[in-house]
């Protein structure tokens, strides 16, 4: 089986790859393509890769290629992993500074951030879904590219249900969750419902009880996981639900927002200047056998102890638990979803996918994060129950930016930019919508299609 990574340069192949070496089955992937436009990040990823096999001993690892030939990486592919950055981290840094200058919240995905990353992005990931659609039809997609939810919603236009996104937000909350009250997570079922990056855990269910209420009337547990401590006993008992992590920028926005503010530099700084470094020494190829390998472990190992500091500093929290440093897991995922389609391999997921009337306050073709039944036939939504209005409030509102991005990134016009930014809850003002689009678009080429 052909597996072609999209972003194969990006940092976090490692643990796709990583993964792959550990997956004795039948029908498991044989060859890996790696595609990126930048032929240094790909020689990096190439001998972090080989370091891997190496340490792994796996005598049938996957072999490695690395192209910047789209059609040529596509060609023969049974699975197609997309996670591609367009703009790069230089783009990320410029999202969070514009955003922040104006006052409002400029994660990668969140907020104003969000639809900047999203309408440079949008337009990029079509003209790929059309190029698989042409060059390896039966392929199937699995999307990590962010926005995860408003690129899944993008490429489905052309790939309908052949493409299916990924997050490792809800899988880490689940986890925790469920190793607090006791339960093995693969004997629970959790009860997760929402948007990318905008979902609540409202349940968990093991052996047909719901043990969630335990956990929320426990304030000493509920104080001993990361969402516990970021949102805070009170708050999670007035919801009735642990929500996922990427709730706190609604929930504290105006706090959130002056932490950024303050913060030395953004995330997305941060990490450019972490992986400007990293991909300057590993693209060396004079490092001694197993350096490339212990260079990605070092570099990681910070990028997750850093991960939300700065929500965790509005929250008082300090710094993270050894517990919460543990991967969320978008590569076991990932390798779940390939095995259930391939091998018919029935399993439960939570992914990104078409509504299909799932949520009835959203239309059939709105991608939506639910459990799913994944089979060979691909992943189906389970029915949930409805959202509660707050819910319902934040789900539309943000649902209703995200469609204004894919009208934007379609018409190429303005007056579609300047609403997907106005009409999402933590961008204030008109004026202010009408100022960062004119920031964004002064700062990157990739937005000049609007006018």
């Amino acid at each position: 089986m052909r597996l072609t990574i999209l972003g194969g340069g990006g940092f976090r192949v490692p643990l796709v790859y990583g993964a792959l070496l550990g997956d004795r089955g039948e029908g498991r992937v044989s060859h890996v393509t790696l595609y990126d436009e930048d032929p240094g990040r790909l020689a990096a990823m190439t001998r972090v890769l080989a370091d891997q096999a190496a340490a792994a001993g796996a005598a049938e690892a996957p072999a490695v290629t690395a192209t910047g030939d789209l059609d040529e990486a596509l060609r023969g592919a049974d699975f197609v992993f997309s996670a591609i950055r367009v703009g790069g981290l230089e783009g990320r840094a410029a999202d969070e500074r514009i955003a922040l200058a104006e006052g409002v919240l400029g994660q990668e995905t969140v907020g104003a951030g969000g639809i900047a990353y999203g309408l440079r992005t949008v337009p990029v990931v079509r003209e790929i879904a059309r190029r698989i659609a042409r060059t390896a039809p039966e392929a199937w997609v699995i999307n990590f590219t962010n926005p995860a939810g408003v690129v899944t919603e993008a490429m489905a236009e052309v790939l309908g249900d052949r493409v299916i996104g990924i997050c490792d937000s809800p899988v880490g909350l689940g986890r925790r969750i469920a190793r607090l009250l006791g339960a093995r997570p693969q004997d629970a079922w959790i009860d997760y419902v929402g948007l990318n990056h905008l979902g609540w855990v409202r349940g968990l269910r093991v052996g047909g009880r719901d043990e969630l209420p335990r956990l929320l009337a426990d304030d000493r547990a509920l104080e001993s996981f990361e969402e516990g401590r970021l949102f805070g006993a009170e708050w999670l008992r007035s919801l009735g639900a642990i929500p996922n992590e990427y709730l706190h920028y609604y929930y504290f926005n105006r706090d959130t927002v002056r932490a950024y503010q303050e913060a030395e530099r953004t995330r997305g700084a941060f990490l450019r200047d972490q992986q400007r470094a990293f991909y300057a020494g590993t693209g060396r190829a004079d490092g001694p056998p197993g350096s490339a390998l212990a260079a990605w472990d070092r570099t990681r190992a910070e990028r997750e102890a850093t991960y939300m500091s700065e929500n965790r500093e509005v929250a008082g929290v300090g710094e993270r638990e050894e517990s919460d440093l543990e991967s969320g897991g978008y590569e076991q995922v990932a390798l779940a979803l390939m095995r259930a389609i391939a091998r018919d391999e029935r399993a439960t997921l939570i992914l990104n996918v078409r509504n299909r009337g799932t949520l009835a306050v959203l239309d059939a073709e709105a991608v939506i994060e639910v459990p799913c039944l994944v089979d060979a036939n691909g992943a189906h939504p389970v029915a949930v129950d409805p959202l509660p209005l707050h819910a319902v409030g934040l789900v539309t509102s943000v649902k209703a930016a995200e469609r204004e991005v894919l009208a934007a990134a379609a018409s190429g016009a303005r007056a579609d930019a300047v609403k997907a930014f106005a009409l999402h809850p933590l961008v204030d003002s008109v004026a202010v919508a009408r100022r960062l689009l004119d920031g964004y678009a002064k700062e990157h080429p990739g937005l000049g299609y609007l006018r």
